[in-house]
């Protein structure tokens, strides 16, 4: 089942979109809709789509504990650039960018509402 869309919950829409901005740049990405309760970006060569919202119910936002979304980089220096522009943006470091047990070169960091994310590329084989 391909996924369409990952959508988080967010407390600053305008926060959180110099926060977004500034990675899904890194990837070619571009800002797809804006409303006065909700962002979405996209990617030309497509895939799912990025999207923050004020929540629904009215509730505060929160982050799911155990919860992530990981970004595919094409390489490790993206991966450095992309952990480089979350933090410079509101981010926070939640692991710097290097080689992991299994393998794969991977940064974490957490959007300024607290959404843990990770970005990583596969070794060459």
């Amino acid at each position: 089942m391909p996924v369409a869309h990952v959508t988080f919950g967010t407390t600053d829409l305008e926060r959180g979109a110099t926060f977004y901005d500034a990675i899904i740049t890194e990837f070619g990405g571009a800002r797809l809709f804006t409303t006065d309760r909700s962002l979405g970006w996209s990617f030309a060569e497509g895939g799912p789509s990025i999207g923050i919202t004020y929540p629904f119910d009215g509730q505060p936002a929160n982050f799911g504990n155990g919860t992530m979304f990981a970004l595919m980089a094409a390489d490790e220096d993206q991966v450095r650039r992309v952990h480089a522009a979350a933090l410079a943006h509101g981010g926070s470091d939640e692991g710097a960018p290097g080689v992991r047990a299994h393998g794969a070169f991977a940064a974490y960091f957490r959007d300024p509402d607290g959404n843990k994310m990770n970005c990583f590329c596969r070794p060459p084989a």
